[in-house]
This record gives C-alpha cells, structure tokens and sequence, in this order.
C-alpha cells in the first residue's frame, strides 16, 4: 500500500516541525512528533517564528488556546512558510465557538496559504460557511447530521487545499478524491489532545512529502491505530493508561503494523 511507505521514510528523515500550537496539550504534541520520528520545535514568540520555520521541514498552526499575541505569530509564521514554500497545516480548534476564534481563523486563512485543514465536523463546517453547532472544542451533535464528504469538498475547493475531518469515520479529500478512515474508538474522545495530535502526525508527515493528501491520510490513520491499539491494552485501566498508550503506540508505528491494522477505502464519487 502506497500510505505505509511514509512510517518508514519518516523515521530516516526525522523531519523538524515547527508548532505554534495550545499550552493544553503542546506536550503530547511534542511527543507524538517524537514518537512518529520527528523532531518538534514549540516556537510562538513573533521575534523569532521566521528563523524556526526556516530551520523547519513543516508549520502547523493550532489556535487552541488563542491570544492577539500568537495570532500575529501564526500569521508571520504562515507567511514565511509560504515564501519558502513549506507546507502549512492549520488546526482550527473551536472555529464558530468565538467571535474571536472566527476572526482569526478568517484572517488567518485570507493572508496565509493553508496546504492542510483538520478539524472536526462543527469545525469544518464553520469554515464551509455552513451554520455550525461547534460545542466548545467538540463536534456538536446537530453536526453529525451533514455529510461530512460535501462538506470537506467545499472547504478544500474553496482554499484548494486537503481537509481531513476527524470523527466516527473520517473523511480526507482534495475536493475531488476522498479516503474513509474506520479507525479509531470513542475512547480518543475522552482523552484531551487527540485532535491536536492527529494535526501534528499529519504535519510531521508532510514535512516528508510533497504529497500532502497522502500525508493527511497517513497522519489521521495512525492515529486511529494507535487509539485503537491503546485501547485494547489500557482501555479498561482507565483514560490515563490509555493516554500513555497512545504515545507507546506511535512509538511502534511502522509500515508493517500500519498495513495489518489500517481500515481505509478510497472511495469514488
């Protein structure tokens, strides 16, 4: 399978990537990059973001916990990745939960070119222009009722980029291709970060490929292996033994357990 080839070339070429992300979870981030065979760098001060993402093989943007000072960094960081053509993914957390989280996630992506979304569906969905019921940082029920296909194909034509919707099944797409993704257990819900961290495997793997559609559904499987993989060793420990889990389980990621364990299909529409 044309994904699995990526958990190899990553660890030979331990990409460094640049994060301006959440203090929630800047730590399992961190980790998760890590354990996949990268290297990350936590950088948000606006003196110094165009030196790292120079130094860096990919950005990614998650406005987690927001503030005016990181909006700026996000948007100078964004700026020289694009000067330099390195890829950007961009984590909208909350988008449609703020006025603020709106403003900046509009401003964000009308001065920087995103390469990747990923979000959830209320997440996404905000971005689509559609109405959204997003529940603080989760994907609110009243959501689930779209079709998470459509919406990801107006988003991605809409800023020609990849979206990857995180949910029950998650849906990747460039607007016109699509992958399906079953992995993945209720569980990842009740542990915080898991999104953020799906985000950060997906960047890390772009910074190992131009191919960024195959990057996102890399990333987004991998994470639904190792939540399930955690769950059948330390689910019924309790959500902190699973929380570890999931960092043993990226750690042992490669292309020989993705192939036995990835549930994915490329469907046609």
């Amino acid at each position: 399978m044309k994904y699995a080839s990526l958990l190899d070339v990553i660890r030979e070429k331990n990409p460094l990537i640049h994060n301006i992300t959440n203090y929630v979870t800047v730590n399992d981030c961190a980790n998760a990059i890590l354990a996949i065979g990268g290297s990350p760098v936590m950088a948000d001060d606006i003196n110094e973001v165009e030196d790292i993402v120079s130094l860096s093989s990919a950005l990614i943007i998650n406005i987690g916990t927001l503030n005016q000072r990181t909006i700026d960094s996000m948007i100078k960081a964004g700026k020289k990745a694009n000067e330099l053509k390195k890829p950007v993914v961009l984590d909208p957390v909350g988008a449609g939960a703020s006025t603020l989280r709106n403003n900046a996630v509009k401003e964000i992506l009308s001065q920087v070119k995103i390469d990747v979304l990923r979000g959830n569906l209320s997440e996404i969905s905000f971005i689509a222009g559609l109405r959204a019921s997003t529940r603080g940082v989760d994907s609110a029920v009243e959501d689930e009722k779209k079709n998470p296909v459509d919406v990801g194909k107006i988003v991605a034509k809409k800023y020609s980029c990849i979206v990857g919707i995180t949910g029950k099944e998650d849906i990747i797409t460039d607007g016109v291709n699509v992958v399906k993704i079953y992995n993945g257990n209720k569980f990842l819900s009740k542990v915080t970060g898991t999104g953020c961290m799906a985000s950060a495997l997906v960047a890390s793997f772009c910074g190992v490929t131009e191919d960024y559609f195959l990057a996102t559904v890399v990333g987004i499987a991998t994470m639904g292996i190792a939540g399930d993989i955690a769950f059948e060793r330390a689910g019924k420990v309790g959500t902190g033994s699973f929380h570890v889990g999931i960092i043993d389980a990226i750690s042992k990621m490669d292309s020989n357990v993705f192939l036995e364990r990835v549930k994915l299909d490329e469907v046609k529409y």
